[in-house]
């Protein structure tokens, strides 16, 4: 397949998988990544025209694909455009920034942590990608990039004064992160922020952090470690042929039973009966 079609064909969402335009994007890598760059370079100034096409999906396909290809070039134009204030990100995205932003981010950094931290000290950005930037430092721990004791310093920062002390779903994002790390050094932090009601206890509540506490750090920190959604993007055909707006998603394997105080399997750090496991 050529570089052209391969682009014709992400370029919009037709209802069905595109295995074949994808499979030969990661054969022609080298090829195909500046056009990826473009698309992503693109993407902020163009807002407007994606959030007319309702199909368009270009974006979404270049911001796995770059995060496959480890493309630190993708970085700074990830996030200038999640930088853009509002909801219109989340608008034109769906649910990557939740299910995938902040891995994408870690894997494309090449280690430098700095824009990753100013899109989640950045009041104006949507709260969502803050904290799917915050995922991004878990992520960072888990493939041995930096350490957990830099990542906990930074929230100690973030903690005393680093966030608005405004309640936004960064600061349920900061003591979900904070606690999915074994938030020993964090602990005086964290329950000052519920007693200035920062955070969200139908996300999580200061009950389950100390549960988390008497588990353990290495129970902790080997749970962490084996949950994917803080692994790089190593397969971006595992990673998005199973997604709903699709026809023909791959058989499901049968789902394992959780129990509802135990994490939820989705990584939001949450307990599962507060999170996939509600009950409306």
């Amino acid at each position: 397949m050529k570089t052209e079609t391969i682009l014709k064909t992400l370029e919009h969402h037709t209802g069905r998988f595109p295995r074949e335009a994808l499979q030969a994007a990661v054969a022609r890598r080298d090829e195909i990544t500046p056009h990826l760059l473009t698309i992503v370079e693109q993407a902020a100034s163009d807002i407007d025209r994606i959030v007319a096409d309702q199909t368009y999906m270009a974006h979404i396909y270049a911001f796995h694909l770059l995060a496959q290809f480890r493309e630190e070039r993708a970085y700074a134009p990830i996030v200038a455009f999640f930088s853009i204030p509002g909801q219109v990100t989340l608008d034109v995205t769906g649910d990557f920034v939740t299910e995938s932003l902040g891995r994408v981010l870690a894997a494309v950094c090449g280690g430098d942590v700095g824009p990753m931290q100013s899109l989640v000290e950045n009041a104006s950005a949507n709260e969502y990608v803050r904290a799917a930037a915050l995922s991004g430092m878990l992520c960072l721990f888990v493939e041995g990039v930096v350490a957990r004791e830099e990542i906990i310093a930074y929230f100690r920062g973030l903690f005393r004064g680093g966030l608005e002390r405004t309640y936004s779903f960064a600061w349920d994002g900061l003591v979900s992160r904070s606690t999915a790390l074994y938030p020993e050094e964090l602990l005086p932090d964290i329950r000052q922020a519920f007693a200035d009601d920062l955070v969200d206890e139908m996300h999580i509540d200061l009950p389950w952090v100390e549960q988390v506490l008497a588990e353990g750090k290495e129970a902790t920190l080997g749970r962490l470690r084996q949950n994917r959604h803080y692994r790089f993007i190593r397969d971006v055909i595992a990673e998005m042929e199973w997604w709903a707006c699709f026809d023909t998603p791959p058989a499901s394997k049968p789902k394992k039973k959780v129990g509802r105080n135990a994490p939820c399997p989705c990584g939001s750090g949450r307990k599962y009966k507060h999170c996939c496991g509600k009950r409306y």
